[in-house]
């Protein structure tokens, strides 16, 4: 493994220089990187320490979480704009070792994080059965310094959310959408712009909020554009100050097809619970007491579920994978009458390695993950 370090504050003096043409900074940051790799050299990983500052103990009724975040230290606009380009050329250098290895189109090599926390968990004893650790360790450095930008602007998440919350429970779930999409904000973020990362970052967090309460706001998923539909009918219901007008009305008052207008109707009809109780006295008579699921000869179980079995489910699934990854998932979780064997098992049975079974393992997963596969298991699952 490599053991020269490069200082964060060394990298900035290159990075500085290189700043000067905006245009030929990119390509000059891959010669830069190609240098360091033709040296050995690894970047130092930020210490979260620098950043994080000391929380000061208050009221037991402080939220922790708001306590841990008002500790963090802001930067200015020029150290920010340091952050940006040492971010920036760890990616250019993560992208070139992954191009070089002919992984580009690897799902797995594509997200720095899960790469990153691998590095991180990874002892120097299990080093020797992973492969591609120089490409892990690129990783790890992108990461902690997207990681870096990410927690000294956590403060906008607390801040913008409040508009959008109805409630305790929404709030985390809120909170923890804008945590995660700021990674994305950092993604997208050009330093050569010379605005503050702030403000490119709330225009991200406003979309992630609309979006999980568009998604998640009702207990039967409506589409967004169904929800945008419904919205435009209520408030023309309101002009014609008819509640109960019809869909061609509205369509006309709101400029949208008459089929968009009749959806969206029937799209806000509310839901109730099958456990509503239907009587004033709460004598336990419940909606679903009056609902059936036998069919017309009075028997509840259809004889359907005894034409599918869970291996002919199984066995159709596993037809869309190829050989060897459907061998795999055969071994791996004991399908067909073998035993489940091991990561290390498989991986001698084929003569590879462990690290590239477990690639082969979490595409064929994925695979699998298909509308097609749970309506062949549904009946049996259900």
């Amino acid at each position: 493994m490599n053991t020269k370090l490069l200082r964060l504050e060394d990298l900035d003096r290159h990075l500085d220089e290189l700043a000067q043409d905006h245009e030929s900074f990119a390509e000059s940051c891959r010669e830069l990187g190609r240098a360091l790799d033709a040296e050995g050299v690894d970047l130092e990983l930020p210490d979260p320490r620098t950043w994080r500052g000391q929380q000061t103990p208050g009221e037991a009724s402080v939220d922790p979480l708001r306590l841990a975040i008002d500790a963090i230290v802001l930067q200015d606009r020029e150290s920010e704009a340091k952050l940006a380009r040492r971010i920036e050329f760890a990616r250019f250098r993560f992208e070139a070792r992954r191009t070089e290895l002919e992984l580009d189109d690897d799902e797995f090599y594509a997200d720095p994080g899960p790469l990153a926390r691998r590095w991180e968990q990874m002892s120097a004893n299990d080093h020797g059965e992973f492969e591609h650790l120089d490409l892990m360790r690129r990783a790890a450095e992108w990461h902690a310094l997207r990681t870096e930008l990410v927690e000294r602007n956590l403060y906008l998440v607390p801040i913008n959310v409040e508009r959008y919350v109805h409630g305790p429970s929404i709030k985390t779930d809120l909170m923890q959408e804008g945590f995660t999409v700021l990674y994305r904000a950092v993604d997208g973020f050009d330093w050569r712009r010379e605005l503050l990362f702030r403000t490119y970052a709330v225009h991200w967090l406003n979309q992630a909020f609309r979006s999980y309460l568009y998604n998640h706001g009702s207990t039967v998923r409506v589409p967004v554009y169904l929800q945008k539909a419904m919205k435009q009918v209520n408030q023309a219901r309101y002009r014609l100050g008819d509640m109960d007008a019809d869909p061609m009305r509205i369509a006309e008052e709101t400029d949208l097809p008459e089929h968009i207008v009749a959806a969206a109707i029937s799209a806000s009809r509310s839901n109730i619970s099958l456990d509503l109780d239907l009587t004033r006295d709460g004598d336990g008579n419940r909606l679903v007491d009056l609902l059936s699921a036998e069919d017309e000869d009075g028997d509840p179980y259809s004889v359907e579920l005894e034409d599918i079995t869970l291996e002919d489910g199984l066995g159709r699934a596993l037809a869309d994978l190829d050989e060897r990854e459907s061998k795999i998932v055969r071994l791996r979780f004991g399908l067909g009458g073998v035993r489940e064997h091991t990561l290390a098992e498989v991986a001698k049975l084929l003569g590879v390695s462990v690290e590239r079974v477990r690639q082969i393992q979490v595409r064929a997963l994925r695979k699998l993950d298909t509308p097609s596969l749970r309506r062949e298991l549904d009946p049996y699952l259900n």
